[in-house]
């Protein structure tokens, strides 16, 4: 919203007059300036299907949207405003009965500089419909929430590869080896068992160890997936918007 007051009477006319809901009421034709005061006090807006017929409103409260101007009264209100002669001035009975239209008082340089008994000036919005004595400053803050979302996932495969083994296995093995003793009293007796001269053979059996392989199947561990929960921090950069406040004193004798 912009302070209307501030603005050029002639930044006025051929704007676009819209009510609450957005409504094209019609267009400012001309500013219409208060005797006393000497400061802009009406609208004289034209309506109708080809803009022929003019209807007067307040300018108190009226404010920009956009390119436009907002009155805080319905489109069917505005045209059903008391006729008044659009001759550059109206008459003190004309603004009687366009403020009673209006629901608003006589004397409307008194609605906008309201001298209270301490000497005090009481503030008024001029930038839109609503009036109050304090304007409210206001920002943006940031509302920042968490959610929880899918970033991957971790899956356990198990296949079955071949490899080598080798070890080291000792085994037994029995050899054959001559021993030639000597005939004493202790053998004697075996010595002469057999004939005097004879043609015999001796055997001996001999055994040895073999490696025989066999494979079995033998549980070495247990591999199981789990999650772990971790901190980081991220940093939020965003842009705020703030409303300002400062004066402009316009000083009137």
């Amino acid at each position: 919203m912009t302070d209307i007051d501030n603005q050029p009477v002639s930044d006025l006319t051929g704007r676009t007059v819209i009510d609450p809901d957005g409504d094209k009421i019609g267009s400012v034709s001309d500013v219409y300036v208060d005797d006393e005061t000497d400061r802009p006090e009406w609208l004289a807006v034209t309506t109708g299907l080809f803009g022929t017929k003019v209807s007067f409103v307040p300018l108190t409260d009226a404010y920009f949207v956009g390119d436009d101007l907002a009155v805080p009264y319905t489109k069917s209100t505005v045209k059903d405003a008391p006729n008044a002669e659009a001759d550059g001035h109206l008459s003190p009975e004309e603004e009687a009965a366009l403020y009673q239209h209006y629901g608003r008082g006589t004397d409307t340089a008194t609605r906008r500089d309201q001298v209270v008994d301490s000497g005090t000036t009481t503030g008024h919005d001029t930038s839109g419909p609503q009036t109050d004595n304090a304007m409210t400053r206001s920002e943006e803050e940031l509302d920042v929430t968490k959610q929880t979302r899918e970033a991957g996932r971790a899956r356990l495969r198990k296949w079955i590869e071949t490899e080598n083994v080798q070890m080291t296995v000792p085994i037994r093995r029995e050899k054959a080896r001559v021993v030639v003793e000597p005939v004493t009293d202790a053998n004697r007796d075996a010595a002469y068992a057999g004939g005097d001269l004879t043609t015999e053979e001796h055997e001996v059996t001999l055994s040895e160890e073999v490696v025989d392989v066999q494979k079995h199947v033998e549980a070495k561990e247990r591999v199981r997936l789990e999650t772990e929960v971790e901190t980081d921090e991220v940093v939020v950069d965003e842009q705020v918007r703030k409303e300002r406040i400062d004066t402009d004193l316009d000083e009137r004798r």
